[in-house]
């Protein structure tokens, strides 16, 4: 099945881009959520729009992407979270929660989706998450998660 996504999709795709995927990948998770839709001969004017509006957004925000990575290279980050006895949490640390304690140390808004946790923040301590502020620029974030 031949799409053009209009988000970007981790592991596929930035938006208009034209991709391939399988029937059942497309018809019950990218399309219902809104992040791709069907190509088709008149979608192909969209994806030169949406290319060429991505295309100078990027180049804007490349410094930006920067800019923002060493802010965030130099900010504590701390989140209360409520957790056991032994230190496990009740549930987990999610990339919305991270977002919302990005921007009360007094950092930036984040996106969450652009938020990267690689193993699931389920006890206390300080933990490593990345963040895709740009194609180019990936920025590493430390989390220190303490029980409150």
């Amino acid at each position: 099945m031949k799409l053009i996504l209009t988000t970007e999709v981790s592991g596929l795709g930035a938006p208009g881009d034209v991709v391939e995927v399988k029937d059942g990948y497309g018809r019950n998770y990218l399309i219902p959520r809104g992040f791709a839709i069907r190509w088709t001969r008149g979608a192909e004017s969209q994806v030169a729009s949406l290319k060429k509006a991505r295309a100078s957004r990027e180049i804007r925000d490349l410094g930006s992407a920067k800019e923002v990575a060493g802010q965030l290279g130099a900010l504590k980050v701390k989140l209360k979270t409520r957790a056991g006895e032994s230190g496990r949490l009740f549930g987990s640390v999610t990339t919305g929660d991270i977002a919302d304690a990005v921007k009360a140390a007094g950092g930036p808004q984040l996106d969450r989706r652009r938020i990267e946790i690689g193993n699931a923040i389920k006890s206390v301590g300080t933990h490593k998450v990345s963040v895709r502020l740009h194609p180019e620029v990936a920025a590493t974030l430390d989390v220190e998660v303490v029980a409150g």
